[in-house]
């Protein structure tokens, strides 16, 4: 891992006054993903170097989604009735500026030991109702293989538990830990889902496909989860090349991510109505399969909505008036007595 005097040291500028910000919010970068950067203050940039905001930003909370009141075991966190989110690591392979658990890279470490792994295993045990458990951290891909292997293998022992998904940033900010004897091991725990974090085209490398292609070759369906991050990807010609590109390793782009509230992060943040036009813009002009969904995960543990642009500009007793992705207004004709009910579905929405 490069320091950030290092860092700082080859792209030539002063550390100093980034230093009481790395000193909140550790600095962590690999020379992998550094190597991707092509300029002072590009994408890539911007998502790893410390900013004086990071400080300044008096918005935003420390756990923005209310991991630890909804935390019944350590380390793990149950939202929903079905699922829960395991937190089986502290260690990433860098440090991106925007992370909704923050707060976590300095003096909270993730389970270690057998023992660490008993209260978690016992709460999910004991709920027959949990059918689906998402590891994160930290990243677990950055576990010992047998660390990692152990952790699948008490939870494939849990009868009820039908999937297991898996939350990582290593085959784009670390790809060379992805190897095949890694892929294998994970295929030996299917119905098993691996969850990509891609934010910017530079990061889809000859290296990263690589990774994915490993992966995808064991028989784990793969997707991405991107964050709309002012002044890395806010625009359409961006995320366009992203998502094809993203296709086109056999990673299916799921989430489009509305940034967390999380404090000391409201430099990265785009308005509501970004996310809305790029959806808008991009409808018809990438293929289906590269469109995300664009969600904003609610402050206080409320969970996932999606956001979608509305397009319906009209509704009658015959006919509904859409507008199309060029901006053509559109007539489609309804069923009889269908108006009510249309109306009635939209005002739920």
């Amino acid at each position: 891992m490069l320091s950030l005097h290092d860092f700082a040291k080859k792209w030539e500028f002063d550390p100093a006054p980034l230093d009481p910000v790395a000193a909140r919010y550790p600095f962590r970068l690999n020379p992998y993903f550094e190597g991707l950067i092509q300029s002072r203050g590009d994408a890539i940039w911007n998502q790893v170097v410390p900013d004086a905001g990071e400080l300044s930003d008096q918005s935003g909370f420390e756990d923005p989604l209310s991991e630890e009141r909804l935390s019944p075991a350590p380390n793990l966190v149950h939202r929903y009735p079905n699922r829960v989110l395991w937190l089986v690591n502290d260690r990433c392979a860098l440090h991106c500026r925007f992370c909704t658990r923050k707060r976590r890279w300095t003096g909270r470490p993730a389970p270690e030991g057998p023992s660490d792994l008993k209260p978690a295993l016992d709460y999910i045990a004991a709920r027959e109702q949990i059918v689906d458990v998402l590891l994160s951290g930290g990243d677990p891909l950055l576990l010992a293989e047998e660390r990692l292997h152990q952790i699948l293998s008490k939870l494939r022992e849990i009868k009820h538990l039908q999937i297991i998904r898996i939350g990582s940033r290593v085959p784009c900010a670390l790809p060379g830990a992805v190897t095949p004897r890694l892929a294998a091991m994970l295929s030996s725990f299917h119905p098993l889902y691996l969850n990509i974090h891609f934010n910017h085209p530079l990061e889809i490398t000859a290296e990263s496909a690589r990774a994915c292609s490993i992966l995808a070759n064991a028989g784990i369906p793969l997707g991405s989860q991107t964050v709309l991050l002012r002044g890395v990807n806010d625009s359409e010609t961006i995320l366009a090349e992203l998502f094809h590109k993203l296709l086109s390793i056999r990673v299916r782009p799921y989430y489009l991510m509305q940034m967390d509230l999380t404090a000391g992060t409201a430099h990265f943040r785009t308005p509501v109505s970004t996310g809305l036009r790029v959806l808008r813009l991009l409808r018809n002009r990438i293929s289906g399969p590269a469109m995300p969904h664009f969600v904003i995960d609610l402050p206080g543990g409320r969970g996932k909505i999606p956001l979608l642009p509305n397009m319906i500009r009209e509704i009658n007793d015959k006919e509904m008036i859409v507008e199309n992705y060029t901006g053509e207004f559109c007539l489609y004709p309804l069923l009889e007595g269908e108006k009510d009910a249309l109306k009635a579905e939209m005002a739920e929405r």
